[in-house]
C-alpha cells in the first residue's frame, strides 16, 4: 500500500447537522470547530452557505476562527450558491469550495431531468467558476455509487481538467456493498486518464451499517481522504464515524501498512461528548470507540481477563482514546477477582472468609439491581465487618398485605443451628408481622424502641437501608440494621440482626459471669 496519510474531512458541521434536531447556532459551531482543530482534523466542511442567512453567517464565523485547518462550504453546480460559498470562506486561512451535482441515472431523470452530456457541462462550469474564486476546488458527483461506472469516468475526467483538486465519490444513500464500492474506486484509478491529478474522496452514509465498512475498503483501494463526522451523526441514518475510522487504521497499522491520519486520537472523547451535548444527540452505549460501554466489562470471564492482561479482551488502550481507564462494572455476571479488586480500590481489605461473605451477599443484590452501584458494596461490606455471630438466620420471608379487609399476614423461615423453623403471623403492617413471626421462632422478646427507613444507593432499585432499636427484656438496648432492595426484606434483616446481637450479649455476658 506504500506509505500514505490520509485526509480527514469533518462534515459534522455540515452533514452531520442535518439530523433532525440537530440545528446548531453560530457560536456553537465556532466551539466545535475549534475542539476538530485539536483533533487535528484536516478539512472542516463548516456548512452550506446558500440555505439560510444564518448558516452563511455561521460558516463565516468558522472560517474566521480556524486557524490551521482548510475551511470547506457547500455549493451546488450554479454561480449564486457558489459565490455564496466563496463570500463565506473568503478569509479562511485555507479556504475550499465544494461543488455537487447528481448524476445517477435516477438523479438525472426525475431530479434534474437532464441528459449526460448536460451533465458534464454544468459540472465542469461549476468547477470552472469556482476556480476563478478559489484554487481548493472539490467536486462530487452526488449518488456516485449508483451511477454508471463508465459515464462516473467520463465525470472524473472532466472535472479534473477543469480543475478539481479533490474528487470525491459518495455513496450518498448508503446502498453500497463494501467489495462494490472497492470496484468503483479500483474502476475510477484504471479509466481516469489524469485521476492522478487530484485526490480521490470517499463520503459514505450508512443506511445498511456499512458507512465505515466501505469508507476503509476504499481507502485500501486507493481513496486519499475520507469524508466523515463525529459520533456518525448525520442525515437519515447518518455518515461514516470519524472516530471508528481513525482508530480502525491506528489499530490495524498491520493491515493497512503505511497508512496513517493526522488526528490526535487522544482528543476522540472529548470531541465526542462536546457534539452530543450541543447537537442533544447522544451516544449509544454500545457505540465502538465512544460509547460508554466501549470499554466496560461485566463478565466475570473477560473481568479476569482484563485484570491479568488488558489486552486479552480489549484491543485499544481506553487511554488512548480519551478514557481514564477500563471500567469493570461489578454486576450478576461478575467474578471474585473482579470484585476483590473493587474491594481494594474503594479502600477496604478484607480477610479471604469476610471478603467470601461479602461476595455472596453481592451476587443476592446483583441478581436484583441493574446497576451495582459503590454505595451497594459499601453497605454490604459494613454489615460484614461489623457482623456478630448468626445464631438466627433470615431464610425466608412471605408477606401479603394491602387495603382492609386484608390482614397483613407474614410468614418466615429461620435457620438456626442447621435446623430450619417456620411460622406465620399477623400484624398491623408487612413490618409488624414479620417482626411477630420471628419473635415466635426465636422467643426473644423485645421492644421496638426506633425505626428508621432510607435509601443508600441509586436508581430505581436503590437498595434500602432499615436501622432499628430494640429494647431487650433486660433494659438494655440493641441496633439492628439490614439493606435490600426490598424494604420490607430489609426490616426482617434488621430485626434478626438485633436479636444476634442480644444473644451474642446474653452468651458474652453468661460467660463474664461464670468466671466470677
Amino acid at each position: 500500500m506504500g506509505n500514505r496519510i490520509i485526509k480527514i474531512f469533518d462534515t459534522t458541521l455540515r452533514d452531520g447537522e442535518q439530523s433532525p434536531g440537530a440545528s446548531l447556532d453560530a457560536g456553537e459551531k465556532v466551539e466545535i470547530a475549534q475542539q476538530l482543530e485539536r483533533l487535528k482534523v484536516d478539512i472542516i466542511e463548516a456548512g452550506f452557505p446558500i440555505s439560510s442567512p444564518g448558516d452563511f453567517e455561521s460558516v463565516k464565523l468558522v472560517a474566521g476562527n480556524v486557524k490551521n485547518a482548510v475551511v470547506t462550504a457547500l455549493a451546488r453546480s450554479v454561480q449564486k450558491d457558489i459565490d455564496a460559498a466563496y463570500n463565506s470562506i473568503k478569509k479562511a486561512v485555507a479556504p475550499r469550495i465544494h461543488v455537487f451535482l447528481a448524476t445517477s441515472k435516477i438523479h438525472r431523470e426525475y431530479k434534474l431531468k437532464k441528459a449526460r452530456e448536460e451533465i458534464i457541462k454544468l459540472a465542469v462550469d461549476a468547477v470552472k467558476y469556482a476556480r476563478k474564486k478559489v484554487s481548493d476546488v472539490q467536486f462530487s458527483p452526488e449518488d456516485a455509487s449508483r451511477t454508471e461506472l463508465v459515464f462516473l469516468a467520463k465525470v472524473v475526467e472532466a472535472v479534473i481538467e477543469a480543475g478539481a483538486k479533490t474528487v470525491n465519490i459518495p455513496d450518498t444513500v448508503g446502498y453500497s456493498i463494501p467489495d462494490e464500492f472497492s470496484k468503483v474506486i479500483h474502476y475510477l484509478i484504471n479509466n481516469v486518464p489524469n485521476i492522478n491529478d487530484a485526490v480521490i474522496a470517499v463520503h459514505c452514509h450508512n443506511d445498511l451499517g456499512l458507512a465505515v465498512a466501505n469508507s476503509l475498503t476504499a481507502v485500501v483501494a486507493g481513496a486519499g481522504q475520507v469524508e466523515c463526522t463525529i459520533n456518525g451523526i448525520g442525515e437519515r441514518a447518518g455518515n461514516a464515524s470519524l472516530e471508528e475510522v481513525v482508530m480502525s487504521i491506528k489499530t490495524r497499522k498491520d493491515f493497512y501498512k503505511g497508512i496513517k491520519t493526522n488526528i490526535d486520537n487522544r482528543q476522540i472523547l472529548k470531541t465526542s461528548k462536546m457534539v452530543s451535548r450541543l447537537t442533544n444527540i447522544l451516544v449509544q452505549p454500545n457505540k465502538a470507540i465512544v460509547g460508554s460501554n466501549a470499554f466496560a466489562h461485566e463478565s466475570g470471564i473477560h473481568q479476569d481477563g482484563i485484570l491479568k492482561k488488558r489486552e486479552t479482551y480489549e484491543i485499544i488502550d481506553p487511554k488512548d482514546v480519551g478514557f481514564k481507564e477500563s471500567r469493570l462494572v461489578l454486576g450478576k455476571h461478575s467474578g471474585r477477582h473482579a470484585f476483590k479488586e473493587h474491594v481494594k480500590k474503594i479502600g477496604f481489605n478484607l480477610t479471604d472468609e469476610k471478603l467470601e461473605k461479602a461476595f455472596e451477599s453481592f451476587k443476592i443484590i446483583a441478581d436484583k439491581k441493574k446497576d451495582v452501584f459503590d454505595e451497594d458494596i459499601i453497605a454490604i461490606i459494613e454489615d460484614e465487618i461489623s457482623s456478630v455471630p448468626e445464631t438466627f438466620i433470615l431464610d425466608y420471608l412471605n408477606v401479603t398485605s394491602g387495603s382492609r379487609p386484608n390482614i397483613p399476614t407474614a410468614t418466615v423461615r429461620i435457620k438456626k443451628d442447621k435446623e430450619v423453623y417456620q411460622d406465620a403471623a399477623c400484624g398491623d403492617g408487612p413490618v409488624d408481622a414479620a417482626y411477630k413471626a420471628i419473635e415466635r421462632i426465636c422467643k426473644v422478646r423485645v421492644e421496638l424502641v426506633d425505626y428508621n427507613i432510607k435509601s443508600v444507593t441509586r436508581g430505581k432499585d436503590a437498595l434500602g437501608e432499615v436501622s432499628i432499636k430494640v429494647r431487650s427484656k433486660k433494659k438494655s438496648v440493641f441496633t439492628g440494621r439490614g439493606t435490600s432492595t426490598d424494604i420490607i426484606e430489609a426490616s426482617a434483616q434488621a430485626f434478626v440482626n438485633a436479636l444476634n446481637k442480644i444473644v451474642s450479649y446474653d452468651k458474652k455476658k453468661s460467660k463474664s459471669d461464670s468466671k466470677i
